[in-house]
C-alpha cells in the first residue's frame, strides 16, 4: 500500500479494502478444530478481531468474556513499542469465524516432514466492528497498545482456532488465562457458560458453585434475584448488594463439607451422571426464602447497613445453614426452616445493637477469618441454645 515501506520477503501480507491474505501453517486439534499459526500486521489485529467484552443484555443473558481495557498497561505496552526496532514474540489468539478461507500450497511435501501442519494461504474478511471473523481471546491488552503504537508494521505471531462457538471461546479463555492474574469472579462468571466442555479439574470443581449462584441471582423466585454483584454488571449493578464470591464460597463450603446440607447431592447416583443441581438449587431457594422472611429489615440493604448481606453474614448463615439441615429433612419447606431459624432470631444484631456472645457492635463485623469464625460460632451456638442468648 501507498506510503508503506517494502516487508522482507519472510513476511509478506497482502491486503485488498475488504480482506487481509497471509502465508499460514495449518493443523488440526481435539475433535477436527482447524487451528491456524500466521503472521499480521499489529496495526490489523483489531481490523479483523472484535474484543468481546464481558456483560449482560436485556435478558440477563451473559455475553463476551473480556475484561475491561487496563489502561495503564496498555499505555505501558505502547511506551514499549515506540522505542523503536522492538522485540515482539507475543502470539495473539483469536477465535475464527468460519468465514476465513485456507487454500494449501502445492507441491511435493519436503524430505523429513512428519505432515504435523500443511502450509498455505489464509484469507480473513475485513468487517465493520462488531461484524468481525475474529475474536480476541488472549492478547487484548496487546492488540490495544499494538493498533496505537507509531509503527504500524511490527509483525506479530497469530494462533487462531475456527470456532463461532461463544461456549468454546469462553473456555479457551479461561484455560489460557488459568495461570495469570485473572480475577477470580470473572473466571467464576464464565464457568457456568462454557457448557459440558472439558475443563481441569481444578476449574471443574468451581463450576457448580459458580452455576448455582447464577441461578440464584437470574431467576425471580430466587431471593436473591438480582441482589449479587458480578464483573459483568459494570457500573449498572443496579440494586445488587450481596458479592458473588461471598455466595459462591457458602456454596461450595457447604457441597465439600461431608456433613453440608449440599454434600447429599454432590455425587452421582444410579440414574444420574453428575451432582443434582436441583435438589441443590431447591434447598438453597427455601433455606434463604426462609432467612428473608425471618430477617426482612436487614435483607436486601446494602452491607453497610445490615451485616447480613456483608459477607462475613452470607458466610456465617451458610455454616448455621449446614447445621439445620442436619437435624431437618432437606426437603423440608420455607415455613419449616423458618421455625428453626427463630431460634437464633433473638440472639442477632444485623443492623443495630451490640453481638451479646461476642461483645462488639453489629457493624464492627469485618470479613476477616477470625470475624467469620466468631460470627459462625454465635449463630449455631444460638441454634443449639433453642434462642437463648450463646
Amino acid at each position: 500500500m501507498t506510503g508503506r515501506r517494502v516487508l522482507p520477503k519472510k513476511f509478506t501480507a497482502a491486503r485488498t479494502s475488504d480482506e487481509i491474505v497471509v502465508r499460514a501453517l495449518h493443523t488440526t486439534q481435539g475433535n477436527g478444530t482447524d487451528v491456524y499459526a500466521f503472521f499480521i500486521h499489529g496495526s490489523d489485529i483489531v481490523r479483523v478481531a472484535d474484543i468481546s467484552r464481558v456483560g449482560r443484555d436485556d435478558t440477563d443473558t451473559l455475553k463476551g468474556f473480556q475484561r475491561p481495557e487496563i489502561r495503564s498497561h496498555v499505555k505501558g505496552i505502547v511506551e514499549y513499542l515506540n522505542q523503536g526496532q522492538v522485540l515482539f514474540p507475543n502470539a495473539i489468539i483469536l477465535a475464527l469465524s468460519p468465514a476465513v478461507h485456507f487454500a494449501a500450497s502445492r507441491g511435493t511435501r519436503p524430505t523429513g516432514d512428519e505432515g504435523i501442519a500443511q502450509s498455505g494461504t489464509l484469507t480473513i474478511p475485513v468487517y465493520e466492528e462488531g461484524k468481525r471473523v475474529a475474536w480476541i481471546v488472549d492478547g487484548q491488552q496487546r492488540s490495544l497498545a499494538l493498533a496505537r503504537a507509531e509503527s504500524r508494521e511490527i509483525a506479530v505471531p497469530v494462533i487462531g482456532f475456527v470456532s463461532d462457538r461463544i461456549d468454546v471461546q469462553r473456555e479457551q479463555f479461561i484455560l489460557v488465562n488459568k495461570a495469570k492474574p485473572l480475577p477470580t469472579r470473572l473466571i467464576n462468571e464464565l464457568l457456568p457458560e462454557t457448557g459440558g466442555l472439558h475443563l481441569p479439574r481444578e476449574l471443574s470443581v468451581r463450576k457448580v458453585p459458580s452455576e448455582l449462584c447464577s441461578l440464584l441471582n437470574r431467576d425471580p423466585a430466587s431471593p436473591f434475584h438480582q441482589l449479587i454483584k458480578r464483573p459483568s454488571d459494570g457500573a449498572a449493578a443496579g440494586k445488587a448488594v450481596v458479592t458473588d464470591s461471598a455466595v459462591i464460597t457458602m456454596i461450595r463450603n457447604s457441597i465439600n463439607n461431608p456433613l453440608g446440607a449440599l454434600a447429599t447431592f454432590r455425587l452421582a447416583t444410579p440414574g444420574r451422571e453428575s451432582a443434582d443441581l436441583e435438589n441443590m438449587y431447591r434447598l438453597l431457594v427455601t433455606f434463604w426464602s426462609a432467612v428473608k422472611a425471618v430477617f426482612p429489615e436487614a435483607w436486601g440493604r446494602d452491607p453497610r447497613h445490615s451485616r447480613l448481606m456483608h459477607s462475613a453474614g452470607i458466610l456465617a448463615m451458610g455454616v448455621l445453614m449446614d447445621r439445620i439441615y442436619a437435624r431437618v429433612s432437606p426437603h423440608e419447606d420455607v415455613k419449616s426452616v423458618q421455625r428453626e431459624l427463630q431460634k437464633v432470631a433473638s440472639s442477632c444484631r444485623w443492623t443495630r445493637g451490640t453481638w451479646d456472645s461476642l461483645g462488639v457492635a453489629w457493624n464492627e463485623i469485618q470479613n476477616t477469618t477470625r470475624d467469620i469464625r466468631r460470627l459462625q460460632t454465635a449463630l449455631v451456638q444460638a441454634y443449639i441454645g433453642g434462642g437463648e442468648a450463646p
